[in-house]
Formats: C-alpha cells, sequence, structure tokens
C-alpha cells in the first residue's frame, strides 16, 4: 500500500515508518522537523528513512493548510498513520497554542485531505492523557473521558472528537489508538526514562516528582508498532459500527517510577542522585492500560518487560553518535 505517516521523524513515526517498509509498503512521510527537542535527533532517524527504497520525504507542517491540500491531492493514499503533534503535558503549560495549531487544526487538516481523497483507512495517534483524572483503573475505552489535567490531554480529546464526527459524517473507516509511555531506542529526550539517563551520565541529580510516588504503564516501541501494524492492515469495514474506534495500546503493567529508575541504574551502571519534589500541574498518579479489546481484535500482546526494553534502550544510549 501507499501510506502517508505524518510526523515520521518522531520517534514512533519512525519506527513504524521502518516496519512498514520491512514489509514492503510504500511510504510517504512528512514532518515540520521544529526545534520542541534536539532536531539532530530527528534528522538522524530521517536519514535512516531516507537510505530505504520505498521511503520519501517532504517538510511540512500539519497546520499548513494549503500544503497539505497539495500534499493529497497530488497523491493517492491508501492509508493515511497520522502520528505528527506537539507532544509533552508539561510543555502545553508554557506554549499552549503549539498545541492547538498542530493537534487540532493539524488533525483537521489530515481530516479535510482524507475526506477529499481516496484514503481507505485513517490511523491516527490519540494518548492515555484523556482519561485524566480517572481513578478506575485499569482504563478502559469504554471509560468516560471528560477530565482532561493538561491542555495537552485536551488537545487529543478533541482529535477522537473530531474523527468521530467525521467517521459519521462522511463514512470512511478511522482508528484511535491511546498510546501508553512509550519508551525505547531512538526515543524522545523530553520523556523522563532519557532525562534520567542524560543526567545520571552527566553526574547531575534527577527531578523525581511526587517524591517518586507514581506509577506509569511503560509500554516498549516495538510492541507499539505491533499493534500499529495490525491496525493497518484492519480497515473497519463499512458494516462495522461504529466506523470510528479507539484501541489502548498499553503494556498492561504499571511499573512504580522509583522501580524504573532502580533498573535504568542498573542498565547504564550509574547510581541517580534523586531530587525528591512535589506532584507537577498536569500529572496523574497512575496509567494502567486495559488492551482487552486490541487484544480481542488485533491480537496485540505486549511482550517486552521494562528491564528488557530498558536494557534495550541503555544499550542504545550509551552507543548513539549524534
Amino acid at each position: 500500500m501507499k501510506i502517508l505517516v505524518t510526523g515520521a521523524a518522531g520517534f514512533i513515526g519512525f519506527h513504524s515508518s521502518v516496519r512498514l517498509l520491512e514489509a514492503g509498503h510504500e511510504v510517504v512521510g512528512i514532518d515540520n522537523l521544529n526545534d520542541y527537542y534536539d532536531i539532530r535527533l530527528k534528522e538522524a532517524r530521517l536519514a535512516i528513512l531516507e537510505r530505504t527504497d520505498g521511503f520519501s520525504f517532504k517538510r511540512l507542517d500539519l497546520a499548513d493548510r494549503a500544503g497539505m491540500s497539495d500534499l493529497f491531492r497530488s497523491n493517492d493514499f491508501e492509508v493515511v498513520l497520522h502520528l505528527g503533534a506537539q507532544a509533552g503535558v508539561r510543555h502545553s503549560l508554557e506554549n499552549p497554542f503549539a498545541y492547538v495549531d498542530s493537534n487540532v487544526t493539524g488533525t483537521l487538516t489530515v481530516l479535510e485531505g482524507c475526506r477529499n481523497s481516496s484514503v481507505n483507512h485513517l490511523v491516527y495517534a490519540s494518548s492515555s492523557s484523556v482519561y485524566g483524572s480517572n481513578t478506575k483503573q485499569p482504563y478502559s475505552v469504554e471509560d468516560r473521558v471528560d477530565s482532561p489535567v493538561s491542555l495537552y490531554a485536551a488537545t487529543k480529546r478533541a482529535d477522537e472528537l473530531m474523527c468521530q464526527a467525521y467517521a459519521h459524517l462522511y463514512g470512511f473507516p478511522i482508528t484511535g489508538l491511546r498510546f501508553f509511555t512509550v519508551y525505547g531506542p531512538w526515543g524522545r529526550p523530553d520523556m523522563a526514562y532519557f532525562k534520567f539517563a542524560d543526567a545520571i551520565m552527566a553526574g547531575k541529580p534527577i527531578d523525581v516528582y511526587n517524591n517518586g510516588d507514581m506509577e506509569r504503564d511503560f509500554t516498549y516501541i516495538d510492541d507499539i508498532v505491533d499493534g500499529i501494524e495490525a491496525i493497518v492492515q484492519r480497515a473497519p469495514t463499512t458494516s462495522d459500527a461504529p466506523a470510528h474506534r479507539i484501541y489502548n495500546l498499553g503494556n498492561n503493567r504499571p511499573v512504580r517510577l522509583l522501580e524504573m529508575i532502580s533498573i535504568l541504574e542498573r542498565e547504564l551502571g550509574r547510581a541517580a542522585t534523586k531530587n525528591l519534589l512535589p506532584m507537577q500541574a498536569g500529572d496523574v498518579y497512575s496509567t494502567y492500560a486495559d488492551v482487552s479489546s486490541a487484544k480481542r481484535d488485533l491480537g496485540f500482546t505486549p511482550r517486552t518487560s521494562l528491564e528488557e526494553g530498558l536494557g534495550k534502550f541503555a544499550a542504545w544510549y550509551m552507543a548513539r553518535q549524534w
């Protein structure tokens, strides 16, 4: 198939593009290569993709309405994998307009592009953050998600609602994927595990919020891409109800933050100095994915333990050359 991947130079976009290319698909990647984090990492990911047959790249901002319209008009995409977004819960407190521009307007340009072309299936990234202040766990896709605790979460929920409306109005299949704390090689430097590795190796203290009393459903990147690949291959049919579906993709096993730090220390071979701090605005105490529907419909079964996944990350981190 010919597949558009938005955010192709990003963490999940890069790994997904690699997997789709290995499966023989043609991938067109777009990314605006912004400087939210070190652009050298994005360029290094992109360099790997550009050496691969079947991949082409266009630097393009999702909020560029004319540019996005031209992209869809000049290509016959069968599937769109929409992973491009402004990420980061805490950064949304400092730069809110970037989140509306990228996550809301950017998703709308993708929806309009799909509506006005022959796209068979739109798959898009949502987030576990939409569960907000929910206290019932594990989080189920059947739960209400109307209590976001960050602007980032609110924009991701807005994406889900827009996709629901477009699937209803225009009848093309759309699938949303709520990712849970994705980590691994080539990951995002703004994520806790990556920032901790930077600080530990530099001999600097790490900031540990809520005194480390938090849990996250850490999910290894290869397991996430397994789920993405499965859903790309299975578009909901016109007889499916509803045409818009949402799945959780998580490890289904929350781990305490202090345990994650302990594993990372062991894999890096150095101890961390912990700067214990109160809970940050926009954070939640725990995340925990109910993946039963993804297992039923997609065969999704996360296989990677945190020990194994952080070991692979640490090996990549120590050997990286950017």
